[in-house]
């Protein structure tokens, strides 16, 4: 993307505390942006984030997206939002289903609100894969937040506010990641706990995400969802792939069972939405059904299509052996860094 699209132009990071707005800053702070807004709730979060990045073009807003005043506050001037503020942890979700509304429901209609009131020129929301064909509480409450921004954006004056979505699978080594958590493990002499061996995640890294969006946000029109290709692997593969980083091959592995709320694989597009799909080769677009409800066409069958498709998901995507997730697992700095460490 050329960096002439954000020359002189302010840009709004809700939730940006967390690894995803960590990974835009390190994108973007040192080009010819004029400013970067890091809206979030965490105080503590946004004064390490002063500290380390000691940028005069970062800004920081208190406010939470439950609180209209303050995201409204925090958008004025704003060019581009790039809407990441969400609950993800899928069994805190399935406790505290009401927690995941406010925040994923609710703020988002608050986000979108307010840029559309100080007419800010592009939005894209962040969703997840477990939207699709959702069984918890997180994921019904991000499909609620996507079907929240394509109401919104089919009575908004496309020439003023674009609004888009992105979809993603697990980010590795973001905040709630597995893979952390198995370095720690490993590091103390505890056995890995893995849910179902069998289990399958897409893999993607921040890069990866900060990527997809950027996408979205050069190539979207109003209700457009993006979805990038990407590789998955066994929760088996993931482990023993880490294990054989660290040289630790024979770490010893509890299985638990899976969690509340957890499926056997994630899928990134329905197969609904496959029928609609436009294919640009690493990502996929799902333009939104631009149908009012006075419903033009009637189909008595329904769309023939629709069965002869398979949905996007972790089980039918590209499988990443052993090796091929050691490959991905080393694109992260600090696997690289641990595995320096050990070799020295």
């Amino acid at each position: 993307m050329s960096s002439n699209v954000f020359l002189d132009k302010v840009l709004l990071i809700t939730g940006g505390t967390g690894s995803f707005g960590n990974a835009v800053l390190d994108r973007f702070l040192d080009t010819d942006i004029k400013e970067i807004r890091i809206f979030s709730r965490d105080e503590k979060k946004q004064d390490d984030m002063r500290k380390k990045y000691n940028n005069p073009k970062l800004k920081f807003y208190i406010g939470d997206v439950r609180d209209y005043s303050s995201i409204l506050n925090a958008s004025r001037g704003v060019d581009f939002i790039y809407h990441a503020a969400a609950l993800k942890q899928v069994p805190s979700c399935e406790f505290h289903p009401m927690e995941a509304v406010k925040t994923n429901v609710i703020g988002t209609e608050n986000v979108l609100e307010a840029a559309i009131a100080n007419e800010v020129s592009r939005v894209v929301c962040l969703s997840t894969d477990k939207a699709v064909y959702p069984i918890n509480a997180m994921g019904i409450s991000k499909a609620m937040m996507e079907k929240v921004m394509v109401a919104k954006s089919r009575n908004v004056d496309e020439s003023k506010t674009m609004i888009c979505g992105t979809r993603y699978g697990n980010v590795m080594a973001s905040r709630g990641s597995v893979i952390p958590l198995f370095v720690d493990f490993i590091n103390e002499g505890k056995a890995l706990t893995l849910t179902d061996p069998n289990m399958t995640r897409f893999m993607m890294t921040l890069g990866d995400a900060v990527d997809l969006v950027l996408y979205a946000f050069e190539n979207g029109k109003n209700g457009d969802i993006f979805v990038q290709k990407a590789p998955a692997a066994t929760i088996e593969v993931l482990a023993t792939a880490l294990k054989e980083l660290l040289g630790v091959p024979e770490h010893p592995v509890n299985t638990i069972g899976t969690r509340h709320g957890e499926k056997l694989y994630e899928a990134l597009l329905s197969r609904e939405e496959m029928v609609s799909a436009i294919d640009h080769g690493d990502y996929f677009q799902v333009p939104p059904d631009l149908r009012d409800l006075n419903y033009g066409k009637f189909v008595e069958d329904g769309d023939p299509r629709i069965t002869e498709l398979e949905d996007y998901n972790s089980h039918n995507t590209e499988r990443l052996d052993v090796e091929g997730m050691k490959t991905l697992l080393l694109k992260l700095d600090f696997i690289q860094k641990l595995v320096s460490k050990n070799n020295d």
